[in-house]
């Protein structure tokens, strides 16, 4: 098991931070343009779910899976949103996702003076913390299959 990457989006779809660990296809695309559809993807998944559900949803939509990979996700009250793609095996990784954005994202870049929470991220802190902590999970793998 294995996490293959991470994006961090702000409530107006920019994308704050992007990390890949364990990716073995590239999107044959501009990171920035995956991020776009990324999260263009989301915006239309949770408008879906919305309208589609029978019952009223207080979560909402919290991931997917095709036959390749699973898409875990997490959305705060603020509209930032934590997005993280793992392989099949993984279990739910909601409270992961809240733990990276409770305790890496609002310690280190919300309550930093320096760090902007509306700009792409530069902080080098940020970035190996996040990487230590997905690291550190019970279910990564460094060379997954």
């Amino acid at each position: 098991m294995t996490v293959h990457n991470l994006y961090i989006f702000d409530r107006c779809g920019t994308c704050l931070h992007y990390s890949e660990w364990n990716r073995k296809k590239q999107a044959g695309i501009s990171k920035d343009q995956e991020c776009k559809l990324m999260y263009g993807m989301l915006f239309s998944i949770r408008s879906f779910v919305g309208k589609m559900s029978p019952v009223d949803m207080k979560d909402g939509f919290l991931s997917f899976q095709t036959s390749r990979y699973k898409l875990h996700y997490y959305e705060t009250p603020t509209g930032v949103k934590v997005v993280m793609n793992t392989d099949l095996g993984v279990p739910n990784c909601r409270d992961i996702l809240h733990q990276i954005y409770s305790t890496l994202f609002v310690e280190l870049v919300v309550r930093n003076p320096l760090c902007d929470p509306s700009a792409p991220l530069q902080s080098e802190l940020f970035s190996s913390r996040l990487d230590a902590f997905i690291r550190a999970l019970p279910f990564f793998s460094p060379r997954a299959g």
